[in-house]
């Protein structure tokens, strides 16, 4: 089986001949969970981390977990599910790490300053700024708070969030609106008005 998607191939150990414990069929299972959610997982996890390469090591890392583990995790709810809820979890603690890192770059004055030759990196350098505040905000939240915000913002469905966070469906506009509320309220406390 070879699944390759943007330079991404799953190493020889995918290769899933077992069945998946729940449909009784071979590694088409995983194929297809694959094809479906690695792009989608990965565009997440780049906005939330701000890094391409590192949110394709974490949906990869994901989907190593997924391809050993999925029998022990049975009880868990559906794979798509759980594999989204690992993710975010994963790339919240990547945002963590980051955000530490930076901190400690910059206190040691390791961190080197841009200069923009053009107007149009002025608007890419205030872009990437807001894009630093917005992570930053999002690192400091409850981590349901934020995988909710994060996957509601990926165009999941309340469903599909509910789902991927074991929540009842009912509950998860007025989570969700609470999350927005403590977001919002953080970035203004942080950054004044300019949301």
């Amino acid at each position: 089986m070879d699944i390759v998607i943007k330079g991404v191939q799953p190493a020889e150990e995918f290769a899933l001949d077992r069945p998946h414990p729940d449909q009784g069929r071979g590694a088409s299972w995983f194929e297809a969970l694959f094809q479906e959610h690695y792009p989608r997982i990965t565009s997440m996890l780049a906005r939330l981390t701000g890094d391409r390469g590192q949110s394709e090591e974490i949906a990869a890392d994901v989907f190593c977990k997924l391809s050993r583990h999925w029998t022990p995790l049975r009880g868990k709810g559906e794979p798509a599910a759980w594999v989204y809820r690992v993710a975010t979890n994963a790339g919240l603690d990547a945002l963590r790490s980051n955000t530490r890192r930076r901190r400690r770059e910059q206190e040691a004055g390791s961190e080197a300053l841009r200069v923009a030759p053009t107007g149009g990196a002025l608007e890419g350098m205030l872009r990437q700024e807001r894009c630093a505040r917005v992570r930053t905000v999002l690192g400091g939240l409850k981590p349901r708070d934020a995988q909710m915000l994060l996957l509601r913002s990926n165009g999941l469905s309340y469903r599909e969030v509910a789902e991927s966070l074991g929540i009842p469906p009912g509950s998860v506009g007025t989570m969700l609106a609470r999350a927005e509320a403590e977001f919002e309220r953080k970035f203004r406390a942080r950054y004044g008005d300019s949301l």
